[in-house]
Protein backbone atom coordinates (compact mmCIF):
# COMPACT_ATOMS: atom_id res chain seq x y z
CA UNK A 1 0.00 0.00 0.00
CA UNK A 2 1.17 3.44 -0.62
CA UNK A 3 1.90 6.08 1.37
CA UNK A 4 -1.11 7.91 0.51
CA UNK A 5 -3.26 5.10 0.47
CA UNK A 6 -5.34 4.51 3.77
CA UNK A 7 -7.95 1.54 4.70
CA UNK A 8 -11.74 2.56 3.72
CA UNK A 9 -13.57 2.91 6.86
CA UNK A 10 -17.25 2.39 5.72
CA UNK A 11 -16.81 -1.60 6.68
CA UNK A 12 -14.94 -1.14 9.72
CA UNK A 13 -17.89 -2.14 12.71
CA UNK A 14 -17.70 -5.83 10.31
CA UNK A 15 -13.83 -5.74 11.26
CA UNK A 16 -14.36 -4.41 14.63
CA UNK A 17 -17.25 -7.05 15.20
CA UNK A 18 -14.47 -9.89 14.02
CA UNK A 19 -11.57 -8.57 16.81
CA UNK A 20 -13.40 -8.39 19.97
CA UNK A 21 -15.28 -12.26 18.95
CA UNK A 22 -11.19 -12.63 18.49
CA UNK A 23 -10.88 -11.37 21.87
CA UNK A 24 -8.33 -9.10 20.16
CA UNK A 25 -8.87 -6.71 22.91
CA UNK A 26 -6.66 -5.17 25.55
CA UNK A 27 -8.09 -7.50 28.19
CA UNK A 28 -7.66 -10.80 25.14
CA UNK A 29 -4.15 -9.49 24.81
CA UNK A 30 -2.91 -10.04 28.64
CA UNK A 31 -4.70 -13.11 29.02
CA UNK A 32 -3.08 -14.56 26.05
CA UNK A 33 0.12 -13.10 26.02
CA UNK A 34 0.73 -13.18 29.66
CA UNK A 35 1.86 -10.10 31.57
CA UNK A 36 5.77 -10.51 30.88
CA UNK A 37 5.48 -10.78 27.29
CA UNK A 38 2.68 -8.03 27.22
CA UNK A 39 5.02 -5.74 28.89
CA UNK A 40 7.85 -6.44 26.95
CA UNK A 41 5.28 -5.34 23.89
CA UNK A 42 5.69 -1.96 25.54
CA UNK A 43 9.18 -1.86 25.45
CA UNK A 44 9.30 -3.04 21.29
CA UNK A 45 10.46 -6.38 22.16
CA UNK A 46 8.09 -8.47 20.10
CA UNK A 47 10.15 -12.18 20.63
CA UNK A 48 8.15 -13.15 23.79
CA UNK A 49 4.80 -12.47 22.19
CA UNK A 50 5.84 -14.69 19.07
CA UNK A 51 6.66 -17.74 21.24
CA UNK A 52 2.89 -17.02 22.51
CA UNK A 53 1.09 -17.03 19.59
CA UNK A 54 2.55 -19.76 17.73
CA UNK A 55 -0.92 -21.55 17.58
CA UNK A 56 -3.02 -20.56 14.95
CA UNK A 57 -6.41 -19.08 17.26
CA UNK A 58 -7.50 -16.49 15.35
CA UNK A 59 -6.22 -14.53 18.57
CA UNK A 60 -2.85 -15.74 17.50
CA UNK A 61 -3.22 -14.94 13.66
CA UNK A 62 -4.89 -11.40 14.43
CA UNK A 63 -1.91 -10.84 16.98
CA UNK A 64 0.77 -11.95 14.63
CA UNK A 65 -0.90 -9.51 11.80
CA UNK A 66 -1.87 -6.39 13.34
CA UNK A 67 0.28 -6.35 16.11
CA UNK A 68 3.11 -7.89 15.52
CA UNK A 69 3.50 -7.39 11.60
CA UNK A 70 4.19 -10.68 10.12
CA UNK A 71 2.65 -12.23 7.21
CA UNK A 72 0.62 -15.05 8.08
CA UNK A 73 -1.39 -17.94 5.95
CA UNK A 74 -4.49 -16.73 3.86
CA UNK A 75 -6.42 -19.46 5.35
CA UNK A 76 -5.34 -18.30 8.73
CA UNK A 77 -6.31 -14.67 8.05
CA UNK A 78 -9.79 -15.79 6.42
CA UNK A 79 -10.78 -17.92 9.80
CA UNK A 80 -9.75 -14.73 12.36
CA UNK A 81 -11.65 -11.60 10.17
CA UNK A 82 -13.73 -10.94 6.94
CA UNK A 83 -10.65 -11.43 4.88
CA UNK A 84 -12.20 -10.36 1.55
CA UNK A 85 -13.66 -7.09 2.69
CA UNK A 86 -10.10 -6.55 4.83
CA UNK A 87 -8.49 -6.47 1.20
CA UNK A 88 -10.78 -4.65 -0.68
CA UNK A 89 -10.57 -1.96 1.76
CA UNK A 90 -7.17 -1.91 2.04
CA UNK A 91 -6.60 -3.08 6.06
CA UNK A 92 -4.39 -6.23 4.58
CA UNK A 93 -3.13 -7.16 1.31
CA UNK A 94 -3.27 -10.82 0.15
CA UNK A 95 0.49 -12.09 -1.46
CA UNK A 96 0.54 -15.50 -3.22
CA UNK A 97 -0.93 -17.44 -0.12
CA UNK A 98 0.37 -15.10 2.57
CA UNK A 99 -1.66 -11.43 3.98
CA UNK A 100 0.29 -8.77 5.55
CA UNK A 101 -1.22 -5.74 7.43
CA UNK A 102 -0.77 -2.23 5.82
CA UNK A 103 -1.67 -0.55 9.11
CA UNK A 104 -0.72 -1.07 13.45
CA UNK A 105 -4.17 -1.75 14.75
CA UNK A 106 -3.87 -2.12 18.56
CA UNK A 107 -6.13 -2.79 21.21
CA UNK A 108 -6.88 -0.37 23.78
CA UNK A 109 -8.86 -0.48 26.66
CA UNK A 110 -11.28 2.82 27.36
CA UNK A 111 -11.72 4.58 30.84
CA UNK A 112 -14.67 2.33 31.49
CA UNK A 113 -13.60 -0.89 29.71
CA UNK A 114 -14.72 0.10 26.33
CA UNK A 115 -13.14 -2.60 23.46
CA UNK A 116 -10.67 0.43 21.48
CA UNK A 117 -8.43 0.15 18.70
CA UNK A 118 -5.83 2.87 17.75
CA UNK A 119 -4.92 2.87 14.15
CA UNK A 120 -1.64 4.36 12.72
CA UNK A 121 1.34 3.91 10.81
CA UNK A 122 3.16 0.46 10.92
CA UNK A 123 6.11 0.14 12.86
CA UNK A 124 5.47 3.17 14.90
CA UNK A 125 3.92 1.88 17.89
CA UNK A 126 5.74 3.94 20.64
CA UNK A 127 7.08 3.78 23.99
CA UNK A 128 10.72 0.97 23.08
CA UNK A 129 14.04 1.63 24.64
CA UNK A 130 15.37 2.39 21.18
CA UNK A 131 12.34 4.81 19.98
CA UNK A 132 10.13 4.52 16.53
CA UNK A 133 13.50 4.60 14.44
CA UNK A 134 11.71 6.52 11.90
CA UNK A 135 12.84 8.95 10.21
CA UNK A 136 10.06 8.92 7.72
CA UNK A 137 8.44 12.76 6.99
CA UNK A 138 4.70 12.45 7.78
CA UNK A 139 4.52 9.55 9.91
CA UNK A 140 2.01 8.41 12.39
CA UNK A 141 2.40 7.57 15.86
CA UNK A 142 0.23 5.59 17.69
CA UNK A 143 -0.13 5.72 21.71
CA UNK A 144 2.59 6.20 23.67
CA UNK A 145 2.77 7.57 27.22
CA UNK A 146 2.73 10.83 26.29
CA UNK A 147 -1.00 10.24 24.36
CA UNK A 148 -1.91 8.26 27.79
CA UNK A 149 -0.44 10.87 30.25
CA UNK A 150 -2.80 13.44 28.05
CA UNK A 151 -5.83 11.50 28.46
CA UNK A 152 -6.00 10.96 32.07
CA UNK A 153 -4.97 14.50 33.39
CA UNK A 154 -7.87 15.76 30.97
CA UNK A 155 -10.91 16.91 33.37
CA UNK A 156 -13.54 14.62 31.87
CA UNK A 157 -17.10 16.32 32.48
CA UNK A 158 -20.45 16.71 29.84
CA UNK A 159 -19.18 19.14 27.16
CA UNK A 160 -20.56 20.67 24.14
CA UNK A 161 -18.03 21.40 21.86
CA UNK A 162 -13.92 19.89 22.39
CA UNK A 163 -11.12 20.40 19.96
CA UNK A 164 -8.30 17.78 20.11
CA UNK A 165 -5.14 19.80 18.01
CA UNK A 166 -2.93 17.80 16.42
CA UNK A 167 -5.34 14.91 17.09
CA UNK A 168 -2.34 12.01 15.16
CA UNK A 169 -3.77 8.75 15.32
CA UNK A 170 -6.86 9.82 17.20
CA UNK A 171 -6.64 8.97 20.90
CA UNK A 172 -7.86 12.50 22.28
CA UNK A 173 -10.18 12.75 19.99
CA UNK A 174 -11.64 9.19 20.98
CA UNK A 175 -11.72 9.93 24.53
CA UNK A 176 -13.26 13.51 23.88
CA UNK A 177 -16.32 11.46 22.08
CA UNK A 178 -17.18 9.92 25.08
CA UNK A 179 -18.65 12.75 26.97
CA UNK A 180 -18.60 15.96 24.22
CA UNK A 181 -21.37 16.40 21.82
CA UNK A 182 -19.27 17.93 19.17
CA UNK A 183 -15.66 16.71 18.50
CA UNK A 184 -13.47 18.65 16.04
CA UNK A 185 -9.52 17.19 15.39
CA UNK A 186 -6.91 18.88 13.78
CA UNK A 187 -3.64 17.99 11.98
CA UNK A 188 -1.21 20.10 9.80
CA UNK A 189 -0.82 16.13 8.51
CA UNK A 190 -4.15 15.26 6.39
CA UNK A 191 -2.96 11.69 6.73
CA UNK A 192 -3.31 12.14 10.52
CA UNK A 193 -6.70 12.88 9.58
CA UNK A 194 -7.29 10.43 8.19
CA UNK A 195 -5.76 8.12 10.81
CA UNK A 196 -8.44 9.49 13.54
CA UNK A 197 -11.28 8.12 11.00
CA UNK A 198 -10.19 5.24 11.25
CA UNK A 199 -9.54 5.01 14.83
CA UNK A 200 -13.38 5.96 15.86
CA UNK A 201 -14.65 3.91 12.93
CA UNK A 202 -12.99 0.91 14.35
CA UNK A 203 -13.49 1.99 17.94
CA UNK A 204 -17.50 2.66 17.46
CA UNK A 205 -17.22 6.19 18.61
CA UNK A 206 -19.02 8.75 16.57
CA UNK A 207 -17.17 10.93 13.90
CA UNK A 208 -15.56 13.71 14.10
CA UNK A 209 -15.15 17.16 12.25
CA UNK A 210 -11.63 16.89 11.05
CA UNK A 211 -9.44 19.77 9.71
CA UNK A 212 -6.36 20.01 8.14
CA UNK A 213 -3.89 22.53 9.40
CA UNK A 214 -1.67 24.57 11.75
CA UNK A 215 -2.38 25.61 15.63
CA UNK A 216 -5.20 27.12 15.74
CA UNK A 217 -5.75 28.57 11.80
CA UNK A 218 -7.95 25.38 10.88
CA UNK A 219 -10.94 26.55 13.28
CA UNK A 220 -11.21 30.26 12.58
CA UNK A 221 -12.49 32.12 15.70
CA UNK A 222 -14.56 29.49 16.89
CA UNK A 223 -14.85 28.49 20.75
CA UNK A 224 -14.94 25.09 22.98
CA UNK A 225 -15.54 24.07 26.22
CA UNK A 226 -12.24 21.87 25.90
CA UNK A 227 -9.39 22.28 23.88
CA UNK A 228 -7.00 19.29 24.18
CA UNK A 229 -3.13 18.45 22.44
CA UNK A 230 -0.07 16.42 22.50
CA UNK A 231 1.66 18.66 20.12
CA UNK A 232 4.88 18.35 17.93
CA UNK A 233 6.89 20.23 21.10
CA UNK A 234 10.27 18.86 20.84
CA UNK A 235 12.42 21.88 20.35
CA UNK A 236 14.91 20.71 17.52
CA UNK A 237 17.19 22.82 14.31
CA UNK A 238 14.55 22.29 12.09
CA UNK A 239 11.07 20.44 11.69
CA UNK A 240 12.52 17.05 10.48
CA UNK A 241 9.54 14.99 11.60
CA UNK A 242 5.91 16.45 11.95
CA UNK A 243 5.12 14.28 14.58
CA UNK A 244 7.35 15.47 16.63
CA UNK A 245 9.19 18.95 15.39
CA UNK A 246 7.02 22.02 15.68
CA UNK A 247 8.90 23.99 13.19
CA UNK A 248 9.26 27.17 14.91
CA UNK A 249 12.27 27.90 17.03
CA UNK A 250 12.94 26.91 20.51
CA UNK A 251 9.50 26.64 23.05
CA UNK A 252 8.02 29.29 20.75
CA UNK A 253 5.29 26.71 19.46
CA UNK A 254 4.26 25.81 23.10
CA UNK A 255 3.73 29.32 24.37
CA UNK A 256 2.16 30.24 20.98
CA UNK A 257 -0.37 27.50 21.34
CA UNK A 258 -1.14 28.31 25.09
CA UNK A 259 -1.26 32.23 24.35
CA UNK A 260 -3.94 31.68 21.75
CA UNK A 261 -5.84 29.18 23.21
CA UNK A 262 -7.68 31.84 25.60
CA UNK A 263 -9.30 33.42 23.30
CA UNK A 264 -10.64 29.65 22.21
CA UNK A 265 -12.23 28.84 25.49
CA UNK A 266 -15.70 29.05 26.22
CA UNK A 267 -16.40 30.59 30.05
CA UNK A 268 -15.30 27.76 32.44
CA UNK A 269 -13.40 26.09 30.07
CA UNK A 270 -10.43 23.81 29.86
CA UNK A 271 -7.45 23.66 27.65
CA UNK A 272 -5.12 20.98 28.21
CA UNK A 273 -1.17 20.55 26.86
CA UNK A 274 1.79 18.82 27.33
CA UNK A 275 4.68 20.95 26.32
CA UNK A 276 8.35 21.39 26.64
CA UNK A 277 10.36 24.61 27.42
CA UNK A 278 13.33 26.42 27.63
CA UNK A 279 15.85 26.59 31.29
CA UNK A 280 17.32 29.76 29.69
CA UNK A 281 20.50 31.26 31.38
CA UNK A 282 19.63 34.23 33.44
CA UNK A 283 15.97 33.30 33.61
CA UNK A 284 13.51 31.22 35.93
CA UNK A 285 11.88 28.45 33.82
CA UNK A 286 8.70 29.53 36.58
CA UNK A 287 8.55 33.18 34.97
CA UNK A 288 8.87 31.83 31.48
CA UNK A 289 5.67 29.40 31.26
CA UNK A 290 3.81 32.14 33.91
CA UNK A 291 4.38 34.56 30.78
CA UNK A 292 2.54 32.29 28.31
CA UNK A 293 -0.62 32.54 30.31
CA UNK A 294 -3.29 34.13 28.77
CA UNK A 295 -5.22 37.05 30.01
CA UNK A 296 -8.43 35.92 31.54
CA UNK A 297 -7.24 32.37 32.44
CA UNK A 298 -6.45 30.51 35.58
CA UNK A 299 -3.66 28.19 34.78
CA UNK A 300 -1.96 24.87 36.65
CA UNK A 301 1.42 24.30 35.52
CA UNK A 302 3.60 21.27 36.46
CA UNK A 303 6.94 20.42 35.39
CA UNK A 304 7.66 16.65 35.41
CA UNK A 305 10.72 16.10 34.45
CA UNK A 306 13.97 18.32 33.54
CA UNK A 307 17.17 17.27 30.97
CA UNK A 308 20.34 18.80 30.64
CA UNK A 309 20.69 19.88 26.67
CA UNK A 310 23.03 16.58 26.02
CA UNK A 311 20.62 14.13 27.25
CA UNK A 312 17.79 15.73 25.58
CA UNK A 313 19.42 15.76 22.34
CA UNK A 314 20.76 12.08 22.88
CA UNK A 315 16.57 11.13 23.84
CA UNK A 316 15.36 12.29 20.30
CA UNK A 317 18.20 11.44 18.38
CA UNK A 318 17.36 7.85 19.22
CA UNK A 319 13.83 8.42 18.73
CA UNK A 320 14.11 8.94 15.15
CA UNK A 321 16.98 5.67 14.95
CA UNK A 322 19.76 8.33 13.89
CA UNK A 323 22.03 6.63 16.46
CA UNK A 324 21.90 3.41 14.09
CA UNK A 325 22.84 5.63 11.12
CA UNK A 326 26.37 6.49 10.20
CA UNK A 327 28.55 8.07 12.68
CA UNK A 328 29.74 10.89 11.16
CA UNK A 329 25.98 11.80 10.71
CA UNK A 330 24.87 11.03 14.00
CA UNK A 331 27.86 13.46 15.25
CA UNK A 332 26.84 16.34 13.25
CA UNK A 333 23.37 15.99 14.03
CA UNK A 334 24.34 15.63 17.51
CA UNK A 335 26.65 19.09 16.94
CA UNK A 336 23.67 21.18 15.55
CA UNK A 337 21.28 20.05 18.16
CA UNK A 338 24.13 21.32 20.46
CA UNK A 339 24.86 24.85 18.19
CA UNK A 340 20.52 25.05 18.47
CA UNK A 341 21.10 25.23 22.50
CA UNK A 342 23.95 27.20 23.30
CA UNK A 343 22.70 30.12 20.22
CA UNK A 344 19.64 30.56 22.41
CA UNK A 345 21.27 30.07 26.11
CA UNK A 346 19.25 27.07 26.83
CA UNK A 347 20.86 24.86 29.53
CA UNK A 348 17.86 22.25 29.93
CA UNK A 349 14.56 21.37 28.85
CA UNK A 350 11.67 20.64 30.67
CA UNK A 351 8.46 19.05 30.46
CA UNK A 352 5.29 19.10 31.94
CA UNK A 353 1.39 19.62 31.69
CA UNK A 354 0.05 22.91 31.48
CA UNK A 355 -4.16 23.46 32.06
CA UNK A 356 -6.25 27.01 31.61
CA UNK A 357 -9.42 27.20 32.54
CA UNK A 358 -11.42 30.03 31.41
CA UNK A 359 -13.05 32.22 34.90
CA UNK A 360 -14.28 35.58 35.33
CA UNK A 361 -12.06 36.18 37.98
CA UNK A 362 -9.30 35.92 36.24
CA UNK A 363 -11.21 38.10 33.18
CA UNK A 364 -11.43 40.35 36.68
CA UNK A 365 -7.42 40.81 37.01
CA UNK A 366 -7.51 38.08 39.68
CA UNK A 367 -5.92 34.84 37.93
CA UNK A 368 -4.89 32.03 40.18
CA UNK A 369 -1.31 30.30 38.39
CA UNK A 370 0.19 28.33 39.76
CA UNK A 371 3.74 26.66 38.76
CA UNK A 372 4.89 24.11 40.01
CA UNK A 373 7.32 21.29 39.99
CA UNK A 374 6.63 17.66 40.74
CA UNK A 375 8.50 14.78 39.50
CA UNK A 376 7.18 12.13 42.20
CA UNK A 377 4.41 9.46 41.23
CA UNK A 378 0.95 10.16 40.45
CA UNK A 379 -2.51 8.84 40.55
CA UNK A 380 -4.01 8.66 37.06
CA UNK A 381 -6.58 9.28 35.80
CA UNK A 382 -5.77 12.67 37.29
CA UNK A 383 -8.78 14.62 35.82
CA UNK A 384 -11.19 14.64 38.49
CA UNK A 385 -7.72 16.21 41.16
CA UNK A 386 -7.08 18.66 37.60
CA UNK A 387 -11.04 20.27 38.34
CA UNK A 388 -10.80 19.86 41.94
CA UNK A 389 -7.59 22.19 41.92
CA UNK A 390 -9.29 24.58 40.21
CA UNK A 391 -12.25 24.29 42.84
CA UNK A 392 -9.95 24.81 45.71
CA UNK A 393 -8.19 28.04 44.00
CA UNK A 394 -11.96 29.81 43.47
CA UNK A 395 -12.64 28.62 47.17
CA UNK A 396 -9.81 30.51 48.51
CA UNK A 397 -10.27 33.53 46.07
CA UNK A 398 -13.75 34.21 47.75
CA UNK A 399 -12.48 33.41 51.83
CA UNK A 400 -10.77 35.80 53.31
CA UNK A 401 -8.78 34.43 56.65
CA UNK A 402 -12.07 35.48 58.91
CA UNK A 403 -13.83 33.59 56.54
CA UNK A 404 -11.63 30.32 56.75
CA UNK A 405 -11.87 30.34 60.69
CA UNK A 406 -15.44 30.47 60.35
CA UNK A 407 -15.83 27.57 57.61
CA UNK A 408 -15.77 24.37 58.47
CA UNK A 409 -13.43 21.70 57.17
CA UNK A 410 -12.68 17.54 56.53
CA UNK A 411 -9.44 16.00 56.34
CA UNK A 412 -9.51 14.69 52.76
CA UNK A 413 -9.43 10.59 52.25
CA UNK A 414 -6.40 8.49 52.43
CA UNK A 415 -4.47 11.16 53.98
CA UNK A 416 -2.16 9.49 56.58
CA UNK A 417 -0.10 11.19 58.96
CA UNK A 418 4.15 10.30 59.45
CA UNK A 419 6.20 10.78 62.71
CA UNK A 420 9.82 11.65 61.74
CA UNK A 421 12.71 11.24 64.55
CA UNK A 422 15.10 9.54 66.37
CA UNK A 423 14.70 5.99 67.34
CA UNK A 424 13.39 6.16 71.09
CA UNK A 425 12.83 10.04 71.05
CA UNK A 426 9.60 11.57 73.12
CA UNK A 427 8.93 13.43 70.52
CA UNK A 428 9.03 13.58 66.87
CA UNK A 429 11.25 16.38 64.93
CA UNK A 430 8.27 17.03 62.24
CA UNK A 431 5.20 15.50 61.18
CA UNK A 432 4.33 14.51 57.79
CA UNK A 433 0.82 14.54 56.32
CA UNK A 434 0.76 12.31 53.42
CA UNK A 435 -1.76 11.68 50.79
CA UNK A 436 -2.68 8.47 49.10
CA UNK A 437 -4.41 9.36 45.91
CA UNK A 438 -4.12 12.20 43.23
CA UNK A 439 -1.09 13.89 43.17
CA UNK A 440 0.25 11.93 46.37
CA UNK A 441 1.79 15.18 48.01
CA UNK A 442 3.27 15.28 51.27
CA UNK A 443 3.85 18.40 53.58
CA UNK A 444 5.55 18.69 57.13
CA UNK A 445 3.22 20.49 59.38
CA UNK A 446 3.60 21.37 63.24
CA UNK A 447 2.17 20.28 66.56
CA UNK A 448 -1.20 22.48 65.39
CA UNK A 449 -1.39 21.65 61.92
CA UNK A 450 -0.89 18.28 62.76
CA UNK A 451 -3.89 18.39 65.53
CA UNK A 452 -5.77 20.47 63.55
CA UNK A 453 -6.02 18.40 60.18
CA UNK A 454 -6.70 15.18 62.97
CA UNK A 455 -9.67 16.48 64.25
CA UNK A 456 -11.20 18.20 60.63
CA UNK A 457 -14.45 16.17 60.43
CA UNK A 458 -16.97 19.31 59.43
CA UNK A 459 -18.31 19.28 62.68
CA UNK A 460 -16.63 22.33 64.18
CA UNK A 461 -15.40 25.70 62.40
CA UNK A 462 -11.93 26.06 62.21
CA UNK A 463 -11.65 29.35 64.83
CA UNK A 464 -13.62 26.86 67.10
CA UNK A 465 -10.74 23.93 66.66
CA UNK A 466 -8.25 26.50 67.06
CA UNK A 467 -9.25 27.65 69.94
CA UNK A 468 -9.24 24.21 72.00
CA UNK A 469 -6.13 23.85 70.27
CA UNK A 470 -4.83 26.89 72.15
CA UNK A 471 -6.38 25.68 75.50
CA UNK A 472 -4.43 22.23 75.31
CA UNK A 473 -1.26 23.72 74.31
CA UNK A 474 -1.16 26.67 76.90
CA UNK A 475 -0.98 29.45 74.10
CA UNK A 476 -2.49 32.37 73.20
CA UNK A 477 -5.95 31.83 71.06
CA UNK A 478 -5.85 35.52 69.56
CA UNK A 479 -2.33 35.26 68.50
CA UNK A 480 -2.86 30.96 67.29
CA UNK A 481 -5.78 32.77 64.70
CA UNK A 482 -3.43 35.23 63.59
CA UNK A 483 -1.05 33.06 62.74
CA UNK A 484 -2.80 29.82 61.51
CA UNK A 485 -5.07 30.78 58.54
CA UNK A 486 -2.10 30.71 56.27
CA UNK A 487 -1.30 27.05 57.05
CA UNK A 488 -4.59 26.34 56.80
CA UNK A 489 -4.55 27.63 53.35
CA UNK A 490 -1.67 26.08 52.10
CA UNK A 491 -3.28 22.67 53.15
CA UNK A 492 -6.16 23.26 51.43
CA UNK A 493 -4.54 24.29 48.39
CA UNK A 494 -2.70 21.20 48.34
CA UNK A 495 -5.75 19.41 48.83
CA UNK A 496 -5.11 17.85 52.31
CA UNK A 497 -8.08 20.08 53.92
CA UNK A 498 -11.36 19.65 51.59
CA UNK A 499 -13.98 22.56 52.68
CA UNK A 500 -17.21 21.91 53.75
CA UNK A 501 -20.04 23.31 51.55
CA UNK A 502 -23.86 22.19 53.02
CA UNK A 503 -23.08 19.62 55.12
CA UNK A 504 -20.33 18.49 52.10
CA UNK A 505 -16.78 18.27 51.40
CA UNK A 506 -16.31 20.43 47.95
CA UNK A 507 -15.26 17.91 45.46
Amino acid sequence: MSKTSLPASDRAPRLREALIAASFTADGLLEQLGAPAYAALARSETVPALRATRDDSPLDTLVRLFLLQHSVPAAAAAAALPLEECVEDGWVVREGDQVRATVDVRPYGGPEAQDWFIVSDLGCAVGGAGGIGSREEGVVLGVGGASTTLAGITVRRPVASALDLGTGSGIQALHAAQHAIRVTATDVNPRALDFTRLTLALSGAAPAELLEGSLFEPVGTQTYDLIVSNPPFVISPGARLTYRDGGMGGDDLCSTLVRQAGDRLNEDGYAQFLANWQHVDGEEWQDRVRSWVPAGCDAWIVQRDVQDVTQYAELWLRDSGDHRTDPAVYAQRYESWLDEFEARGTKAVGFGWITLRKSASAAAGHPSVVVEEWPHAVEQPLGPAVEAHFARQDYLREHDDAALLAAHFTLSEEVVQEQVGMPGAEDPEHVVLRQNRGMRRATKVDAVGAGFAGVCDGSLPAGRILDAIAQLMAEDPVLLRDRTPQAIRLLVEEGFLEPVHDGAPLR
